[in-house]
């Protein structure tokens, strides 16, 4: 049996629930479905399970524009995120429409037919099932859920201890009073090392090249004292959220303006917090700030732990493992009875789906992104993408309200389809989260990752304020933008669900 639908999304994480709240809140009028490959809501927030596991963006902006995050917390922990996408959800009343278990293997567009033909396996049951849809959202961000990038180490062989990867943690992991070795240097490393360094015997963070990295607050001290004043929930958010994204932008702009001077102040406010017995060469990247994602920590957790020597850190690389441990080049061993490779994602799009156009199957990373959201050629279908110099949810707020926009605008029209369509020299070499980043995942995924382009709404601005009014105001009818009205067509459907 065939299933039809206006709006069908893939993906039920942040984006995916999102998404489908937006289309309820600006009135679309479009039934809507949402097929997640997990067994629950929540996306990465369901999928990781190490210790410690907590966002890297302050909640204001993490949270919903439509949906205060009530907490104080300026980092919250995985769990609470994954039930405020959940409760999200439900407030919504999209939770119903949600099909779980369902892998998405093709997606296929028809302009006879105007219509998209999406492949589905139940992952449950092993069945194919066909939907389609009029329109095809991907909101499944840009990594490999089955497999984190994890490297093959000289010598792993001959290790007796355990290696494991954060996106794979095994339940089973009893990290009691033993000693163990993270290799890595990014946000899941250093969450790693003070979450385990209460139980772990000893942690090590072994890094070939440091990580920029700040120090927050674990509570908002401004929402702290706007809750004791009883600032109604609702307005300290807007106030908070409105702050926030004001000193994201500040700081960026600072790093990319006067990289120098940005630099001396992140350094700076480590040292004051590891204290003078910590080589500081481990904290002093060879690039400049937000070159990479900056790293934060609440409260300086990674710091204390290591001025108490629960943990320490060594900026080397690895020569060989051996049966207890890892030798460095330098000659140092590190003895270990657990390692922990957290050494970054593996990037792909559209959880792995192939892309088809009438009958031509497309390449992600032969297409060019127009304004950050839809890929030109492509007709009907938008792609989620967040900020990475900022808060992911930010951007995808925005992405989302302006594709209801479009939505409300073809149907007061008329239309049925559009399509974005780039001339000759709009297309660059940069991948759409490239360009500005240098971090191993981007470099790693630009194999695949759509491109940006050299100018006007083709080109990635990665800030929050021009692409507010860009994707708000902007007028739709641009002159890149095809929009038709097609005749009207027969759906080969057996059952449309709401």
């Amino acid at each position: 049996m065939t299933r039809h639908v206006d709006v069908l999304i893939i993906g039920a994480g942040l984006s995916g629930i999102g998404m489908a709240c937006h289309l309820t809140r600006e009135n679309t009028g479009r039934s809507y479905l949402i097929l997640e490959r997990r067994a629950n809501i929540g996306g990465t927030w369901d999928l990781f399970k190490y210790p410690g596991i907590r966002s890297d963006s302050d909640m204001y902006t993490f949270g919903y524009g439509f949906r205060p995050w009530h907490g104080t917390k300026v980092l919250a922990d995985g769990p609470n995120i994954r039930q405020y996408i959940e409760d999200t959800a439900a407030e919504y009343g999209v939770t119903d429409h949600i099909r779980f278990g369902r892998k998405v293997t093709s997606a296929v567009w028809s302009t006879d037919k105007g219509l998209w033909t999406v492949e589905v396996l139940d992952e449950r049951t092993g069945q194919t099932e066909t939907y389609t849809s009029d329109f095809f959202i991907g909101c499944t961000g840009y990594y490999n859920y089955d497999n984190g990038y994890r490297p093959q180490f000289p010598g792993e062989e001959n290790f007796k201890g355990r290696i494991v990867h954060p996106q794979q943690w095994p339940e089973d992991l009893d990290y009691r009073g033993k000693r163990v070795v993270v290799i890595g240097s990014g946000a899941t490393a250093i969450t790693l090392i003070p979450a385990m360094s209460k139980d772990a015997a000893h942690v090590t963070m072994l890094q070939r090249s440091p990580t920029y990295i700040a120090a927050l607050p674990a509570d908002d001290p401004v929402a702290v004292g706007l809750k004791f004043a009883k600032v109604p929930a609702a307005l300290a958010y807007k106030a908070g959220r409105a702050r926030n994204i004001a000193l994201q932008r500040a700081s960026y702009q600072l790093s990319r303006t006067n990289p120098k001077l940005s630099a001396k102040l992140m350094l700076a406010a480590v040292r004051a917090q590891v204290g003078p017995k910590i080589d500081m060469k481990h904290f002093t990247p060879s690039y400049n700030p937000w070159d990479q994602r900056l790293c934060v920590v609440p409260n300086g957790d990674l710091f204390k732990v290591l001025r108490k020597g629960e943990a320490d850190i060594v900026t080397d690389t690895i020569e060989t493992f051996t049966e207890n441990g890892i030798r460095l080049s330098s000659g140092q061993q590190l003895e270990a009875d657990i390692v922990v490779s957290a050494t970054g994602l593996a990037v792909q799009m559209l959880g792995g789906a192939t892309l088809e156009v009438d009958g031509e199957t497309l390449a992600t990373r032969d297409l060019v992104a127009y304004k950050g959201a839809l890929l030109g050629t492509v007709p009907n279908m938008m792609v989620i993408l967040g900020y990475t110099n900022a808060s992911w949810t930010l951007k995808a707020d925005l992405a989302a309200e302006y594709f209801c926009r479009l939505l409300n605008h073809m149907r007061d029209n008329g239309y049925n389809e559009v399509v974005a369509i780039p001339q000759e020299g709009d297309r660059s070499e940069a991948s759409l989260m490239g360009g500005a980043l240098t971090s191993g995942y981007i470099t790693r995924g630009d194999g695949v990752m759509p491109r940006q382009g050299t100018r006007g709404p083709w080109l990635v601005i990665n800030n929050y304020f021009r692409d507010r009014a860009m994707l708000r105001k902007a007028p739709l009818e641009d002159g890149i933008l095809r929009f038709r009205r097609t005749t009207e067509q027969s759906t080969p459907v057996e059952s449309r669900t709401a």
